[in-house]
């Protein structure tokens, strides 16, 4: 029970750095910690029960990454920058991946349940899920692939000037 009340009280300092989150707690005499937790749990359960689970599952890929990337766009580093555009090439690959399997996926249990853990696991700072992914099999796919690529970009490219 101390290490609960530990968690709680490390997850109430980490949300105290959130003025909407603080506002939230004062409006509804709540504690954050409450809030967040029962927000979490209701989309969870949403997602498990399959309601909107495509898109809640979509929203938390795109939400935070968005608004991350912004963030990096509007800074000089470029450290965040490669990880932002790394997450969005894994993304998009996995999109593509989905489309064509989406018919099995979707016989899954907790589907997109998973599928919100796998996107956290890929845009996490803490688990560079894309990184990981883009180093180990991407790139390597895209190096190997990559004058055949080229070659049909300008074939197309000049089809479309043409036309």
């Amino acid at each position: 029970m101390e290490q609960i009340k530990n968690y709680e009280a490390q997850l109430d300092r980490e949300l105290s750095k959130y003025p909407l989150i603080v506002k939230l707690e004062k409006e509804c005499n709540v504690p954050k910690t409450y809030l967040v937790a029962g927000s979490v749990a209701l989309l969870s359960l949403m997602m498990l029960f399959n309601v909107w689970g495509k898109l809640l599952s979509n929203l938390v890929a795109w939400g935070y990454p968005a608004y991350a990337s912004f963030k990096a766009i509007e800074t000089t580093k470029t450290d965040d920058d490669t990880q932002w555009l790394t997450y969005w090439t894994v993304l998009g690959f996995f999109h593509i991946i989905e489309f064509f399997s989406d018919i099995i996926l979707h016989w899954v249990p907790f589907y997109f349940l998973l599928k919100v853990v796998f996107f956290l696991w890929l845009f996490l700072p803490q688990t560079k899920g894309a990184q990981r992914l883009y180093i180990g099999f991407l790139r390597p796919t895209l190096l190997n692939y990559e004058k055949d690529v080229d070659s049909g970009l300008n074939k197309l490219k000049s089809k479309v000037i043409y036309f």
